[in-house]
């Protein structure tokens, strides 16, 4: 389970509309699962500009609603795992941001991305997860902020 949230991590922070040549299909292309599109039209009945990517650990659902781009991920079953978008750097916590300041003196935050998970499938986990890019001239982290606004480094990224 903690390959599958690295996997959605990562691709959280670096969401693109578009396939990857080996990978995914259009709504209703057949490696999208029957449970994963039903699952998403049930949740997500008003989404548009609704695009699908598959990948050898989840399908994921790029999408529109109320003008806020969204990401859905599911794993392979076709579980709902849990949902992405990119919220401005003021919905960080403040202790997480001044904790950030402390210990990133020199960089900046770049993309912040709020995670919010199915803990219906995973109890284990945060149910709301802030992944913040912060860069500086030569370096580019990724960390995570828990749900008690804890900072932890996740990824290098430069």
């Amino acid at each position: 389970m903690k390959k599958i949230f690295l996997t959605i991590a990562t691709a959280a922070l670096f969401t693109v509309n578009a396939f990857a040549a080996d990978g995914g299909k259009r709504d209703g292309g057949t490696n999208v699962s029957y449970i994963a599109l039903h699952g998403f039209t049930a949740d997500f009945a008003d989404a548009t500009d609704v695009s699908w990517t598959v990948t050898k650990n989840t399908q994921k659902a790029t999408f529109t609603v109320d003008g806020v781009q969204k990401t859905a991920f599911y794993n392979l079953q076709g579980e709902f795992l849990g949902t992405t978008q990119r919220v401005d750097n003021k919905a960080i916590p403040a202790k997480a941001l001044a904790q950030i300041t402390k210990e990133y003196k020199g960089y900046k935050v770049g993309e912040v991305i709020v995670y919010q998970a199915n803990t219906d499938i995973n109890d284990t986990i945060d149910p709301t997860s802030y992944f913040v890019d912060l860069k500086n001239d030569n370096h580019e982290v990724l960390v995570r902020i828990t749900q008690q606004a804890n900072i932890e480094f996740f990824q290098q990224v430069k």
